[in-house]
């Protein structure tokens, strides 16, 4: 074990924060709204924000480290993490640590998935389930999910309400509408889903909810989407014995990306 272990407290005790960018078309895609979710993140855990992180210091690092290096379309993965170099936490300094996942286009439908619900444990709702922080939730829930044949599981919350899946958030599709799991369930502020989201109220294509969702509803769904800041977007195929389709969520994330041109 190294100097540099030891003063890394997301090693030691998970104490860190983890934010994506994205790299789309050979140019940074939402930096300043990623950007701002990794300010207000940092925020929650009480971090030490260094004076130098500005989106124009991590504009230059990304352009430097990933795009001039023929890394044209993917995921940054950051994570900033605690040191400890000061007794009092909130004055100590921070580090940070980047990886690149190539994508085709992080707005591409990934590949369709199965998930399910899992009742062993569930996800808190409060300030830090908003953001991608420690969660042995997550771990456990990849876990079940594999020895399952499971691709993800839908978490709920103490109240029995749906929360989110172990990598993003669920968006349920149904007539004119979709439903998205508030924030005060548990579910994660998602710059990306933000987007999407976004587009879809202002080209009046659906009306859009956020709503409090007991499990048994997800069956009623004729679309499931899942919109993961780390992994991508993925279109749920099967929940069980029930089979959706992939056909209008499809269109609506090609509009989105013809808009976008």
């Amino acid at each position: 074990m190294s100097i540099s272990d030891l003063q890394n407290r997301a090693f030691l005790f998970g104490d860190a924060v983890w934010v994506s960018f994205y790299v789309r078309n050979g140019a940074l895609f939402l930096e300043e709204e990623c950007y701002f979710f990794l300010m207000s993140s940092m925020r929650k855990m009480r971090m030490n924000i260094p004076a130098d992180y500005t989106l124009e210091y991590f504009q230059n690092i990304f352009q430097y480290d990933f795009i001039d290096n023929d890394s044209q379309e993917g995921i940054i993965r950051m994570m900033v993490y605690r040191n400890s170099d000061n007794e009092n936490l909130a004055k100590s300094g921070v580090s940070h640590y980047f990886e690149f996942i190539a994508k085709q286009d992080i707005l591409n439908i990934e590949k369709n998935i199965e998930i399910d619900l899992i009742k062993e444990i569930n996800v808190n709702n409060n300030l830090f389930s908003n953001i991608y922080t420690n969660s042995p939730e997550n771990i456990y829930g990849e876990i079940y999910a594999k020895e399952n044949d499971l691709d993800d599981v839908i978490f709920l919350n103490p109240q029995k309400r749906i929360a989110r899946s172990i990598f993003g958030n669920l968006l349920f599709l149904s007539e004119n509408s979709v439903k998205i799991p508030k924030q005060t369930e548990g579910a994660y502020i998602s710059p990306l889903m933000e987007a999407f989201v976004t587009y879809l109220h202002k080209s009046n294509t659906l009306k859009i909810e956020e709503v409090e969702m007991m499990a048994f509803e997800s069956q009623k769904s004729e679309e499931i989407l899942i919109i993961s800041e780390a992994k991508g977007i993925f279109s749920v195929d099967k929940i069980r014995n029930r089979n959706f389709e992939n056909k209008r969520f499809s269109e609506l994330l090609n509009n989105w990306k013809l808009s976008l041109v």
